[in-house]
């Protein structure tokens, strides 16, 4: 007969409870599982791609950057039709008013502002030496329409791009004043959507603003500062007329003789014209230019009229026009 302790029953409660013990230890000791990166909403068309790849961001919503492309004559042509008849200046074309936030009007001015705000604190971090009329005129270099659209140039936005029929046709593409406007539109899209997905937002600007605007122009800007301490950064209108009164030549002025295309492709011509100092004298006109506004039209014909005034001095005569 033996002396030993009795060995327990194994009854199949028992060894169920055994089975779940055992693998509830086992899921316990695995470590957890990384939790997957969020999925975009949608992939982005092919240009759209290329777009981020040049921005150097990739949109958690790629919509945003799709309206900051759309220009208003595709949203309009998209309910109302392609116009009958597609000229610079048709009636049909003067009125494609979309409603806010179907094209990228209401991003432009958003960028506008964005981008004035951090080309403003880059110049200010790096010219403290710069009065404020020497700082606003750096700004307003790399703000320009011509800085903006070359900019809008070297990001690929003359392919990105949706415009309507109308557009296509009158060499959008090609048109400064759209491309910088469009470039506006996408700074405008990388801060909300940076935002939108806490980030800093500003930075995120600042570092595209930095690429293309401001390390392209820092050396000249140095190198202006340091030689004139800031005379090279006056602007042509800020030239001509010191050129006027130091020569007493006559009273200077801007004169709008010509508007044309339809609103958002709107042309302005502008005439210098030099005005005697003598009751009855004459009107002269120094030079006649073209811009996507008035200021940039007055800005190229003080342009040119100083480049007539040098040619005039240097002994050949006649009023510049472009």
């Amino acid at each position: 007969m033996s002396t030993g302790a009795a060995k327990p029953v194994r009854t199949a409660k028992t060894v169920a409870r055994k089975r779940v013990a055992a693998k509830a230890h086992d899921v316990a000791s695995k470590p957890a599982a990384k939790p997957k990166a969020k999925a975009r909403a949608r992939k982005p068309a092919a240009d759209l791609l290329e777009l981020e790849r040049r921005l150097q961001y990739e949109f958690s919503d790629p919509a945003l950057l799709e309206l900051a492309v759309t220009h208003r004559s595709h949203t309009y042509e998209a309910r109302h039709g392609v116009p009958a008849v597609i000229l610079p200046a048709h009636p049909e074309q003067r009125d494609q008013r979309n409603a806010p936030g179907t094209d990228n009007e209401q991003m432009e001015f958003l960028g506008d502002a964005v981008i004035g705000l951090v080309i403003t604190d880059a110049l200010f971090r790096e010219f403290p030496q710069c009065s404020e009329g020497d700082l606003t005129r750096l700004r307003s270099n790399l703000v320009s329409r011509k800085r903006m659209a070359e900019m809008g140039q070297a990001l690929g936005l003359d392919v990105a791009l949706r415009l309507g029929k109308s557009a296509e046709q009158n060499g959008g593409r090609s048109k400064p004043a759209l491309l910088a406007n469009a470039a506006e539109a996408v700074l405008a899209a990388v801060y909300l959507d940076a935002r939108a997905s806490g980030k800093d937002a500003l930075a995120a600007i600042g570092a595209l603003a930095e690429t293309y605007l401001v390390q392209p122009e820092l050396p000249t800007m140095r190198a202006a500062v340091l030689a004139e301490a800031g005379r090279a950064l006056r602007d042509h209108k800020t030239l001509l007329q010191e050129r006027v009164q130091a020569t007493n030549a006559g009273r200077l002025r801007y004169v709008d003789v010509a508007e044309s295309g339809p609103p958002h492709m709107k042309r302005f011509t502008v005439e210098a014209q030099l005005e005697s100092q003598h009751e009855g004298g004459e009107v002269q006109v120094l030079a006649q230019a073209e811009g996507g506004s008035k200021k940039e039209a007055q800005q190229r014909a003080a342009e040119l009229a100083l480049i007539a005034w040098t040619q005039r001095e240097a002994g050949s005569t006649g009023e510049v026009t472009e």
